[in-house]
């Protein structure tokens, strides 16, 4: 059958949507909206959108699914305008980070028979439909919040839907996902942020700090090169739950420095051990919304053409290298080559190849 499906905002994740119903149902017709119109007009080139709105109109009316993928801020703005559009067989989603805001939006205009909030924990550092892609969603976590007067029917409807985009379907209430995600994504942002600025502000006048970061200091920074549009709306509309849990997070931080001010051997010893004992229980494949790096690191001797060789032997067996550089800083990394892919198949691949040609592989 060929449905309709509509998208107000489409950005990264809403982009990523796109493509994903574009490669698994070819035959849906699929509408969007966005007030960057280069955005419309490269979707509609690329042939991910077949209609490219440049109002909320009457293209939007009949669709089967309707996406609101704005920032958070404005896809509660949004709901008035498209009101007009629902129809029975319509399910209403969203794909924000924060859910109690719409919530209580869509309750107040009466239409939680239509909805079913949606948040799937996926992303990048990069931000824009430009930078949006099918596999993104792919085997990451889908969250599905629904109103207490949606039906069954179309909550299992839209499970399978996500199912079919190669997604993994969560049904949590709207409360409980703000509190989880608040911990889990938005508080590793804000220290993520934070640390960044803190070692800007504190750095030498020659940039030492800037210049020396290792690699375990960009890793764990990386995220704060999202966008601040993005994470100033989530700030905003979680702000309840994120105070709350800052303050949780302030007083482990108060504890972490008790035990070295107290020079507490086992306190500080028990801190680096439990946590590494549950990072390295956590499930090493990419399902949250913090995405893992595909990683090989890799010695070769410092000579001219060493670099060229392995991207050559790499490209002649088919593998798309994501990134490779020389590592300067090597406190927390093994080989003098960092080669970045994509996905978890090409490192190992990639690591299996080199080995094949005597060099020494160190898998991450």
């Amino acid at each position: 059958m060929n449905h309709k499906i509509g998208f107000i905002g489409l950005g990264l994740i809403g982009g990523s949507i796109a493509r994903a119903v574009r490669q698994y149902f070819p035959d849906y017709e699929i509408i969007a909206f966005d007030k960057n119109k280069e955005t419309l007009a490269l979707a509609t080139q690329e042939s991910v959108i077949d209609v490219a709105a440049t109002t909320i109109d009457d293209n939007f009316r009949n669709c089967r699914y309707l996406f609101l993928c704005a920032p958070v801020s404005y896809n509660t703005a949004y709901l008035r305008q498209i009101r007009e559009y629902l129809h029975d067989d319509c399910i209403l989603t969203d794909v924000g980070s924060v859910k109690t805001n719409i919530h209580k939006e869509v309750e107040a205009l009466g239409i939680e028979r239509y909805f079913i909030g949606g948040h799937p924990m996926a992303g990048s550092e990069k931000s824009g439909y430009i930078n949006s892609k099918a596999m993104l969603i792919e085997n990451a976590y889908f969250v599905l919040t629904p109103t207490n007067e949606v039906s069954k029917e179309k909550i299992a409807r839209y499970e399978k839907f996500v199912q079919d985009l190669h997604a993994i379907p969560v049904l949590l209430d709207h409360q409980e996902h703000d509190y989880v995600t608040g911990t889990i994504s938005h508080l590793p942002h804000i220290i993520a942020s934070s640390l960044v600025n803190f070692v800007r502000d504190t750095d030498t006048r020659d940039e030492l700090m800037k210049n020396l970061a290792a690699g375990g200091f960009k890793d764990i920074t990386r995220i704060a090169s999202s966008s601040p549009t993005m994470w100033q709306h989530i700030c905003l509309k979680n702000k309840e739950n994120i105070s709350r849990i800052l303050d949780s997070y302030i007083q482990f931080l108060s504890r972490a420095r008790k035990l070295i001010d107290q020079e507490d051997e086992q306190g500080i010893y028990r801190m680096f051990d439990t946590a590494r004992n549950y990072r390295n229980a956590i499930p090493s494949s990419s399902a949250g919304p913090i995405k893992k790096a595909y990683e090989v690191y890799c010695d070769i001797i410092d000579e001219a053409g060493g670099i060229a060789a392995i991207a050559t032997i790499l490209a002649s067996n088919n593998l798309n290298l994501k990134n490779i550089g020389i590592v300067n800083n090597r406190e927390f990394e093994e080989g003098v080559l960092r080669i970045e892919f994509y996905d978890e198949a090409s490192s190992k691949k990639a690591a299996e190849i080199l080995q094949k040609f005597r060099y020494i592989v160190y898998e991450r």
